[in-house]
């Protein structure tokens, strides 16, 4: 089939999933469009890729960045920084439920006193802070549970079946070759196969998530439509999945898919104690089988060997760089100038992280930072978990992608690293999880309006809930 014939029917069936999850009733405001066009970004390639690909970058320009680049990202942080300054008090409550998340960003900004590159650090906090603006964006809506349905649906119809596109159709843009015998690597509208991964991993399992919901909604509105809208996305996620052969996002899929089956189930709430084993186990499992050996048989069939793909060297490399293990480089601060270089010349492909993110977050910001990742986990999953018990409309979607992000980062390093797709969906997860905990209970009836905090005529926000 030729390409532009190709293109059109890809066309038409992104307008087609448009149409079927069409909803009249949900009207979101037009700022939605400021963090959608942020995560599509994030969840493909940044401006200067599109328009120049194949670009390699050396030493030096990674960490100058590219001007086009930081011009889109400052607009959209100063726009999306308006919208939220027109929201003050529905934004302050949210930040305020988020005390941990919001002293993990503090701690990032003090460590810009002893970064040896603090003008790079500095540019690169101000992106990790544009994702935590977008997600306010969404989540001070008026209706968080349509906004937040709405973000993830438009970047999902749209990346999705341009990334199959991509691969089968304009092969010089989709797909790349690996070093080993010039296989295909398939990379979709993302520039790594690794990355296509994990946009697959959240995008698939907020499509599973408004599957299971509108399944288990015998009457709500038009739901055979929406039924065959998350089907299709689906099936394009898996099979981009299978060809992308990121095992690491294909077994995380697997064990939070699992989690948000067990979830959704009504019965599930009442026996709390078998989620947090179910949790548990998922995780002791990846660890036992990841770092201690616990089954070598496991271990390859995730296409990994005892050395998960040279991660193991890597990571005896960066400690043998560590030179303040307590208070670390400063943040985003370690992959530049002579470690950069250095680690550059021992590894051919050219390592930019660590492949850890809890290696990654004592790298950049020691002890002190390990301390306060493993705070913000603790209190983020205890407000995850009230939040499914709470409201199991979005709670178990936020608990799925928590734990996503936990397992994720055993191999790949995302926490805190701006523009990064698993930190943004964990970050979503964590900042929203004692949003909806703090809702009050809900009164039987439809489609009911939940007040997340109110004093006075101060409503801070509401999410709205089917209630069946």
């Amino acid at each position: 089939m030729p390409p532009w014939i190709a293109s059109i029917i890809v066309s038409c069936g992104i307008l087609g999933l448009f149409w079927l999850d069409r909803d009249r009733d949900a009207k979101p405001s037009p700022a939605l469009w400021i963090p959608i066009a942020w995560l599509a970004l994030a969840c493909s390639r940044p401006i200067s890729i599109w328009f120049d690909v194949g670009t390699s970058l050396s030493a030096d320009q990674v960490s100058e960045g590219s001007p086009v680049d930081r011009l889109v990202y400052l607009v959209l942080i100063v726009v999306g920084l308006v919208v939220v300054a027109t929201r003050q008090r529905r934004v302050a409550t949210l930040l305020r439920l988020n005390g941990p998340v919001v002293l993990f960003f503090a701690y990032c900004a003090v460590s810009l006193l002893w970064s040896d590159y603090p003008d790079v650090a500095v540019k690169r906090l101000f992106k990790a802070i544009g994702d935590l603006v977008m997600i306010l964006i969404v989540l001070s809506e008026q209706q968080p549970l349509v906004a937040v349905q709405r973000v993830l649906a438009r970047v999902a119809y749209v990346l999705i079946p341009v990334s199959i596109l991509f691969i089968k159709y304009y092969i010089e843009l989709g797909r790349g070759y690996g070093p080993w015998g010039g296989a295909a690597v398939y990379t979709g509208v993302t520039t790594n196969k690794n990355t296509l991964g994990v946009v697959c991993l959240f995008l698939g399992l907020a499509a599973l998530w408004r599957f299971l919901r509108t399944y288990r909604e015998p009457k709500s509105f038009n739901r055979k439509r929406h039924l065959l809208a998350q089907c299709v996305v689906l099936a394009m996620t898996f099979w981009l999945l299978w060809v992308a052969d990121s095992m690491t996002s294909l077994s995380t899929f697997a064990m939070a898919g699992t989690l948000l089956f067990v979830t959704s189930r009504p019965s599930a709430t009442r026996r709390p104690a078998l989620v947090h084993f179910l949790i548990a186990t998922m995780l002791v499992a990846s660890v036992s089988v990841l770092f201690l050996g616990a089954s070598p048989t496991a271990l390859n069939t995730l296409g990994r060997d005892p050395t998960l793909t040279d991660r193991t060297k890597i990571w005896a490399e960066l400690l043998g760089l560590v030179t303040n293990p307590i208070c670390g480089t400063g943040f985003e601060s370690f992959w530049l100038g002579p470690r950069l270089e250095k680690m550059w010349s021992l590894y051919w492909w050219h390592p930019g992280q660590a492949h850890n993110g809890y290696l990654e977050i004592y790298l950049n910001l020691g002890w002190i930072g390990i301390a306060l990742l493993g705070f913000v986990i603790v209190k983020s999953y205890r407000a995850a978990f009230e939040a499914w018990r709470r409201d199991a409309t979005l709670g178990n979607l936020v608990l799925a992608f928590f734990l996503s992000g936990l397992i994720y980062n055993f191999t790949e390093a995302a926490f805190f690293r701006m523009l990064h797709p698993a930190w943004i969906f964990f970050l979503s997860a964590i900042t929203a999880a004692p949003t909806i905990r703090g809702s009050v209970p809900v009164p039987t009836g439809t489609y009911m309006n939940v007040a997340i905090s109110q004093t006075g005529e101060d409503q801070v926000s509401t999410w709205q809930k089917q209630v069946v």
